[in-house]
């Protein structure tokens, strides 16, 4: 092992968005670098539509004026406000800013032509702002217990938003059939890390890897929003990547065999790195009572903003507000399933609500369907199914639900179910698992791969496919078996995407990238 710490660039632009997914991956990948002693690693801030406030200059000047600590600390807490809004200027400051955002787009537009300009980051020091990287960053992911460990980390900051430079990348497609992106100045790090693939080109002293998910937006360009955008987006800052010897990490080998397919040439530059599973997921003794309460605290219309959606049930009154929960929530002689994903076409919700009506009137009237998620695109069939189940309290949406109260939920379902059509690696399933729940999933490469032998399968596009697994797991007279069967390989499976297991070959990879060229 070198003394020398491999110096890291990690972008943490989706960490800005939700719970799950890509946003909770970056989360528990920026702390699990952080525990590796071989690393130094800092995250680089960006949005994908506003442009940021520029930090502390990375190099101090030997000449000119110096800022005073105060000066510096307003400079950072402008950083800070510019992540929601415009920070206040004075006339010579909106001047200033109006003669640099030309001239910055002068340079994306003209450096990607003539080679000479560069988005250069400026520096991000934590102290003082914690509470702002802790909670905009990585509270939705990480326990308490790692405030000190993510909070205290220092970053950089990228001006110009993610969209713009995807943008500047395209135009070249007027006059050429392949794109051209800015150059990122990376100087100082020896490898960046990109999640999905990044729209730029670094300089040579640095390593780009790509933190790559899935090939949704070019084999099911059809399951995601703003088609046309997000598929050429995706394609042409992937093609770019690829020529510039970006290496790939993996979610999955079922994602890595869709990135060959589109590139062979890559079989010696991609790897596969699985996902690691939050340490919040693990096999604990609370007692079902608790599950009525999270579903009723985590409950869609719970959110002011949702209580005028049209698919939400109505009450006149408090009183009648109660009386709906407290007839309908489950209780412990009941059963419920749940699924835990975003709304959208791809996660194939119609398939398990339409299992679910079969299951309720051939098998188990009682058995409520809980699903776990925020709203994504193309949703309103899925909506319009579920609103009269929501409006007679048996199907129950919940939103923001924190790992603990998932944990609970994983842990008491009688299964949760995974009916995605197509996916890059799916935790949900594995969070039940090492919860200590049962899983049960549709038959497509990724889940064969990453659940292996412990959960039941069902054919994506059969509904009765569905309603058999779930009957062979939950009613049939060897269904106790069955379901400690899973449980048991469960834990082992789950087991192998744990942190200790997961960081090992991170730190195997960079160390290959680096010392190995």
């Amino acid at each position: 092992m070198t003394e020398k710490k491999i110096r890291v660039l990690l972008e943490l632009r989706p960490a800005l968005e939700g719970f799950a997914g890509i946003p909770q991956e970056v989360r528990l990948l920026f702390r699990g670098l952080r525990k590796l002693d071989s690393v130094e690693v800092e995250g680089m801030l960006q949005t994908s539509h506003r442009r940021l406030a520029k930090g502390l200059p990375v190099k101090v000047r030997r000449w000119g004026k110096r800022l005073s600590d105060a000066q510096k600390y307003k400079k950072l807490s402008n950083v800070v406000i510019s992540m929601t809004e415009r920070p206040y200027r004075n006339v010579p400051d909106i001047i200033a800013d109006w003669f640099q955002k030309r001239a910055e787009a002068f340079i994306l537009r003209g450096g990607v032509l003539t080679n000479l300009g560069k988005v250069r980051l400026t520096r991000f020091d934590a102290t003082g702002f914690e509470d702002f990287t802790w909670r905009t960053l990585f509270s939705r992911t990480l326990p308490a217990s790692d405030f000190e460990l993510a909070a205290s980390a220092n970053h950089r900051v990228n001006r110009v938003p993610w969209r713009s430079m995807h943008m500047v990348g395209l135009r070249n497609l007027n006059w050429s059939d392949k794109p051209l992106y800015p150059k990122l100045d990376t100087q100082g790090f020896d490898v960046f890390i990109g999640q999905t693939p990044y729209p730029a080109r670094i300089g040579k002293g640095t390593r780009m890897v790509i933190r790559y998910h899935d090939a949704i937006p070019v084999f099911m360009p059809h399951t995601i929003p703003e088609k046309s955008v997000h598929q050429t987006t995706h394609f042409y800052a992937l093609l770019s990547n690829v020529e510039s010897g970006a290496w790939f990490a993996c979610v999955s080998e079922a994602t890595r065999q869709d990135l060959l397919r589109l590139f062979p040439a890559l079989e010696d530059r991609a790897v596969v790195i699985h996902n690691m599973v939050s340490h919040h997921y693990f096999e604990d003794d609370t007692v079902f009572d608790f599950v009525p309460g999270i579903i009723r605290s985590r409950y869609y219309g719970s959110d002011p903003k949702m209580r005028d959606s049209p698919w939400l049930p109505k009450f006149l009154t408090l009183r009648e507000q109660e009386n709906f929960f407290s007839m309908n929530l489950p209780r412990k002689d009941e059963k419920y399933l749940l699924m835990v994903s975003t709304i959208e076409p791809r996660k194939n919700h119609v398939r398990l609500l339409a299992a679910w009506e079969v299951l309720k009137a051939e098998v188990d009237p009682a058995i409520k369907l809980v699903v776990v998620g925020t709203l994504g695109w193309d949703n309103e069939p899925v909506l319009a199914g579920f609103k009269s189940w929501i409006d007679r309290g048996q199907l129950f949406m919940l939103n923001a639900v924190p790992a603990p109260d998932l944990r609970v939920l994983y842990r008491h379902a009688a299964a949760t179910v995974c009916p995605s059509l197509g996916e890059g690696f799916d935790f949900s399933g594995v969070e039940s698992m090492a919860s200590g729940g049962v899983t049960i999933a549709s038959d497509i490469p990724v889940h064969r791969e990453v659940y292996d032998d412990a959960a039941e399968f069902f054919d994506p596009y059969s509904t009765m496919s569905l309603v058999n697994a779930l009957k062979k797991v939950l009613y049939e007279p060897d269904a106790p078996a069955k379901r400690a069967q899973l449980q048991e390989k469960g834990r082992a499976v789950a087991a192998r995407y744990q942190p200790e297991a997961i960081l090992p070959q991170w730190e195997s990879f960079l160390e290959r990238l680096v010392y190995d060229r």
